[in-house]
């Protein structure tokens, strides 16, 4: 059994504005953003584990902040003042390093898309911030603030009008609840798109199996066979899977999709059944809710808001599906293809559990209050 801490947070007005402030300013120090985070979590009433769990920490960390904290409040959260020889270079200069690694080499002239480490070596040289330094001091004061100039990742903001109270229609469901009412035994929820586009490649030589010392070998040519597409409905609280193949996407193969599963039972007599889709073209708009809701009365439509299929609980079925049946890809045929996504899915029902979603409506709405400020929130598309 998880235990609980022996130093219970309870924050003053100033201390909790003080937290909040210092934990969304996107020029705090990265440490200082953690433990800030850490803190407010803990007065939530969080236990040492979960706080862990939520910003990526060992839980020994948090112990130890919760601790001094509780001891020593918001000073309590500051470095300790470190032994040994003082540091050669003036912290003026570090803060210059770390301003020049968060520009853009082409602002500045340069033909970069980015930095790497000694990109940076090189500019802070030619710029005469100091006559040398080594790639190793460099990455250590940027590992301090996590900056990491030589990565990128994508992002967009949600640009549907609707997006926050799309998304927690959805949210809601996987927590029980539709229009703050608790779903009832006999509901259901189904999550379903396509998988477009897998194709069937034809290895010009057999792919080795794995021996000592030496893992599978495929080999790299191949000739293509042709594609499709998989649709799949993912029962969100059975953890069942229905699907099909089908030569393409559009409305008469999803609508066969929703016809597969909503004439047996216990779909058929059921009060409602929820489904949740994106905005795709087979499944969109009030037409499309027109359409299905006509053809089964007890069918409830859920869009998702646009750009949010990373609430769709069926793309994680499709994760499984890219790691476990298509990667890598090597069948003789689109035949095989079929055969082999088909068959997967009775194997899958036999070992699985409903998705342990924790993502609510509550980290909803502290996501959203992040996409006012300046600084990029990143949503998978």
């Amino acid at each position: 059994m998880p235990r609980h801490s022996p130093f219970p947070i309870v924050l003053t007005g100033r201390e909790q504005r003080a937290l909040e402030d210092l934990a969304r300013k996107y020029t705090s120090p990265y440490f200082m953003v953690v433990r800030a985070k850490a803190i407010l979590l803990a007065a939530q009433g969080l236990r040492n584990d979960q706080i862990a769990d939520r910003i990526s920490l060992p839980r020994q960390i948090i112990s130890k902040w919760r601790k001094r904290f509780f001891e020593e409040r918001l000073d309590g959260l500051e470095n300790l003042p470190r032994p040994g020889r003082p540091p050669v270079f003036p912290p003026e200069l570090i803060m210059q390093v770390k301003a020049l690694a968060c520009e853009l080499p082409h602002q500045h002239g340069l033909p970069l898309s980015r930095y790497s480490g000694r990109d940076l070596v090189r500019e802070v040289a030619r710029r005469g911030l100091v006559a040398s330094i080594s790639g190793r001091t460099l990455w250590r004061w940027l590992d301090e603030d996590a900056i990491r100039p030589w990565q990128h990742r994508s992002w967009i903001f949600p640009r549907d009008p609707d997006f926050q109270a799309k998304a927690e229609r959805v949210l809601g469901l996987y927590q029980g609840l539709w229009n703050d009412q608790a779903l009832g035994a006999d509901d259901y929820i189904i999550s379903a798109d396509e998988k477009t586009s897998i194709q069937a490649r034809l290895r010009l030589h057999p792919t080795l199996p794995p021996q000592p010392q030496q893992s599978m070998r495929v080999e790299f040519e191949y000739e293509r066979g042709g594609a499709l597409a998989y649709l799949a409905a993912w029962d969100v609280r059975r953890a069942k899977v229905f699907g099909r193949c089908e030569s393409t996407t559009g409305i008469e193969p999803f609508d066969r999709l929703v016809q597969q599963v909503m004439e047996q039972e216990p779909y058929r007599k059921a009060p409602r059944v929820f489904w949740i889709v994106d905005n795709g073209s087979s499944h969109r708009g009030a037409a499309s809710v027109r359409r299905l809701q006509g053809d089964y009365p007890n069918l409830i439509l859920v869009h998702l808001p646009v750009h949010a299929s990373w609430l769709n609980q069926v793309e994680i079925y499709f994760s499984v599906i890219q790691r476990m049946v298509l990667t890598p890809n090597d069948f003789s045929s689109l035949a095989q293809v079929a055969e082999r996504l088909l068959a997967f899915q009775h194997f899958y029902e036999k070992i699985a559990q409903p998705f342990q979603w924790k993502f609510t409506r509550a980290d909803l709405c502290e996501l959203m209050q992040k996409t006012s400020q300046p600084t990029p929130i990143a949503l998978a598309a």
